[in-house]
């Protein structure tokens, strides 16, 4: 089983990042989540999630929203922004995969700039110094110059630029549709099955 490391920011575009560990759960791996104080707000504007500060509680309130059995619990999660001594803080523990989503342009710049001022920013650095699959979920619009060359950047560096750009050919019915096609793209990048939609070419059109 994978080990996957999810990244909240601040960005629009929570439910993504919600529905994306529910289904990485539900493929059994394991979770490692972590947030900034920016994704608390989004996470009540965005779902009317209140979430608790403390990374242990927000853990418990995770588990129990995604309904984990007890046997499970230790499969999601939750680290703060100065847990230094977390896993993926090191290239000795990186894990298999890193999404940030959504992803904000400041972290965006802050990892192309090889920052790490926080654990989020370190955990992307990693990952790329080990040659780990990283992605970012940009929720921007539009990009300006700085945005592009900074994905430029990245991408240049094997980071995979997925910005959650839903398609129509699946004719969505839903909110929840156009989430899970992007949803279903990530988990495509992880080599994580699915069943979130049908794939191009297995259904004949009508």
């Amino acid at each position: 089983m994978k080990t996957i490391t999810v990244g909240l920011t601040g960005a629009s575009g929570l439910p993504y990042g919600m529905r994306l560990i529910q289904s990485l759960l539900a493929a059994g791996c394991t979770v490692h989540v972590l947030y900034t104080q920016a994704a608390q707000i989004v996470a009540r504007q965005e779902m009317g999630f209140t979430w608790p500060g403390r990374a242990a509680e927000l853990a418990d309130w995770m588990r129990a929203h995604f309904a984990l059995a007890e046997a499970d619990a230790a499969r999601l999660q939750v680290f703060g922004q100065q847990e230094w001594f977390a896993p993926m803080a090191s290239g000795s523990n990186p894990g298999d995969g890193m999404v940030v989503c959504p992803c904000t342009m400041g972290a965006l710049a802050a990892i192309a700039g090889g920052a790490s001022d926080n654990l989020l920013e370190r955990a992307a650095d990693v990952m790329i110094k080990e040659n780990k699959k990283l992605i970012l979920v940009p929720r921007e619009a539009p990009f300006s110059a700085l945005h592009l060359e900074n994905m430029l950047k990245l991408a240049r560096l094997g980071v995979v630029i997925l910005p959650p750009n839903p398609g129509f050919y699946h004719h969505p019915q839903t909110i929840g549709d156009l989430v899970d096609f992007v949803v279903a793209r990530i988990l495509d990048q992880l080599a994580v099955p699915h069943q979130l939609m049908q794939r191009w070419g297995e259904e004949t059109p009508e």
